[in-house]
């Protein structure tokens, strides 16, 4: 191991200790142990900033070793993103956020147990910081160093942000696992059952689809023949009402010559009263 290395592997050494200490200690510690190291070492532990409160708890959670979830499922999400298992996905999203949700509570709590207080805005940071890590190889490097200086994002890693984020030395991204020949083949197997079942649906579909044809072809069969019997009665109506106009023309005319008859009726009898008084007084 060269020099550089070996001083590279001191500093991050003694800066995960000054990290695990309450951000308000961290100033007076780090000085201290500048104080006691050869000039090189102490320019560069000088040059360690303080970190936030959001900071120090994930630091501490990553002291913990409580971040080992996190970091399998950052894995196993890239790879079901890599191989696009929307279901898979689904599932470890959820998974995702109850793990962040929980690891943040953990956090949270061994650092209010080491004296500090961390606000609504912190807590925020925390959750923010290790839902950074699960969804980013890099993010989740930085954060098991347990060396961070300022919380983290999911979407802000660039290697610039990530290293202004770290006290010491940058690790690479953590290695996704090897392929499991036995996963793959039960992936494919879980593949190959999903496309049956979706063949199968669609195939059950098509049938539904047939049999709903055939019972609205049946119904519009219906509908024509009722409309054709209403045409039918419509045309019935129409020449009965016609008959009945015809008929109710005859009454009239009958009725009329009946009024006549029947004035002519009494002139008559008027008539032939008239006569018999007068042969009465003849």
């Amino acid at each position: 191991m060269d020099a550089d290395a070996d001083g590279a592997d001191r500093l991050d050494a003694i800066a995960a200790e000054l990290y695990a200490l309450p951000p308000a200690e961290f100033t007076a510690a780090r000085n201290a142990r500048a104080g006691l190291a050869a000039p090189a070492l102490a320019k560069r532990l000088k040059a360690l900033r303080k970190p936030t409160v959001s900071a120090w708890a994930v630091n501490l959670l990553a002291r913990d070793g409580q971040l080992s979830d996190a970091v399998e499922l950052s894995a196993a999400l890239r790879e079901a993103q890599d191989d696009l298992d929307a279901a898979e996905l689904a599932r470890l999203g959820r998974q995702r956020r109850q793990l962040v949700a929980a690891l943040a509570k953990q956090a949270v709590g061994l650092a209010e147990e080491a004296g500090g207080t961390l606000s609504t805005a912190a807590r925020d940071d925390v959750e923010k910081t290790i839902n950074a890590a699960v969804m980013d190889a890099s993010a989740a490097a930085a954060v098991l160093t347990a060396r961070l200086v300022k919380p983290l994002e999911a979407g802000d890693i660039e290697p610039a942000a990530l290293a202004d984020a770290v006290g010491g030395s940058l690790p690479g991204a953590v290695a996704a696992p090897p392929r499991d020949d036995l996963a793959e083949r039960r992936a494919r197997k879980a593949a190959e059952k999903a496309a049956r079942e979706a063949e199968r649906l669609a195939n059950e579909a098509e049938r539904e689809l047939s049999r709903v044809d055939a019972r609205r072809a049946k119904a519009q069969e219906r509908v024509d023949h009722v409309r054709e019997r209403i045409d039918d009665l419509r045309r019935d109506l129409a020449a009965l009402e016609g008959d009945e106009r015809a008929a109710v023309e005859k009454l009239d005319a009958v009725e009329r010559e009946q009024s006549e008859a029947a004035a002519k009726a009494r002139d008559a009898a008027q008539a032939n009263e008239r006569a018999q008084r007068a042969l009465d007084d003849a």
